[in-house]
């Protein structure tokens, strides 16, 4: 059977604007297994998980379940867990870690100051990143299959630096990876390129390679922040400044008159035909630009998931790119 991550491969579907949408991130370690919905399927007690999901909505905090590369035994480990918060906005970026004996303590986490950006305090922060690869193999095989040797090879060099992850969407793009502060997404990842994006994110860099987005941005603002970036990554271009992580800011994502929602990365499409949005990407350096980006559909259906049936997932494309 062929399988998504293959197919899509195979068609050349376009990675760039598919990062999952999250301004913040809550990360919770959790060993042993973990089903298709890990909040409410693992060893996470279920309730709790749902609470915590319902609390997060809509405050702009996405939750992730991590654990240790290797073996997961089916335990229910009753020890102290590894816990991180993440900023990921251009110039107020950063990273938490705690550690919590009760996940239960979360519960007084205030979610709203969060996600507006202001650190719990709970920890310590952190000057050096860390990578999460998506292992869900409940959620798609793909994952699991593809994640796990990208993951078992940097965790072995770089330590509790590397983590596995519960679903970062769009399992077709396995192996699939989010580094944070910075909230970078990557798929179809190598273990080569996987280090050459840690080494890069060590110093505050993006590498365009593999790059499907800043989970800061809706999917509009994706596409032409990656659009600038390739602009400025030309050959008469200060690359070291312009791989900056911070160094571009999405202002504004104003739909057209033909613009929809965008919804997340992976999902069914809404209504037939494209939507235009025109995008505000500033430099810090003050250069500005106004990116048109428009919605688009696949012209061959092709399952979103392994044992799915064929779909439409669409993309989101620059068009243009001009000074502001």
């Amino acid at each position: 059977m062929t399988t998504c991550s293959v197919l899509s491969a195979e068609l050349n579907e376009p990675l760039a604007a598919t990062a999952p949408v999250a301004r913040s991130w809550l990360v919770l370690e959790q060993p042993g297994p973990w089903g298709r919905v890990a909040l409410t399927q693992s060893h996470l007690d279920a309730t709790l998980g749902a609470e915590l999901e319902e609390r997060a909505a809509g405050t702009g905090v996405r939750i992730l379940l991590i654990r240790r590369p290797g073996r997961h035994a089916d335990l229910r480990v009753d020890r102290e867990r590894r816990l991180y918060f993440a900023h990921t906005v251009p110039g107020a970026s950063w990273l938490e870690q705690a550690v919590v004996a009760d996940p239960k303590d979360l519960l007084d986490l205030d979610f709203t100051a969060l996600g507006a950006g202001r650190a719990p305090g709970l920890g310590t922060l952190e000057a050096r990143p860390v990578g999460m690869v998506c292992t869900n193999a409940r959620r798609d095989r793909c994952c699991a299959e593809r994640g796990r040797p990208v993951a078992n090879a940097l965790g072995t060099v770089l330590g509790d630096r590397i983590w596995e992850s519960t679903h970062l969407g769009g399992h077709r793009f396995a192996p699939t990876a989010l580094v944070l502060p910075h909230g970078l997404a990557y798929g179809r990842l190598t273990s080569d390129l996987a280090f050459r994006v840690m080494a890069a994110a060590e110093v505050g860099q993006v590498v365009l390679d593999g790059y499907r987005g800043r989970s800061t941005w809706e999917r509009p603002g994706q596409a032409a922040e990656i659009a600038v970036r390739r602009l400025l990554a030309g050959p008469d271009a200060d690359t070291e400044a312009d791989t900056d992580a911070g160094a571009l800011t999405v202002t504004s994502e104003a739909s057209g008159p033909a613009g929809e929602p965008p919804g997340p990365a992976g999902e069914a499409p809404g209504p037939a035909g494209e939507g235009t949005w025109s995008v505000s990407v500033v430099h810090r350096d003050g250069r500005r630009w106004s990116v048109q980006v428009v919605r688009r559909l696949p012209t061959v259906a092709r399952p979103e998931s392994c044992g799915k049936d064929p779909a439409w997932p669409d993309s989101y494309v620059a068009l243009s790119i001009r000074p502001a």
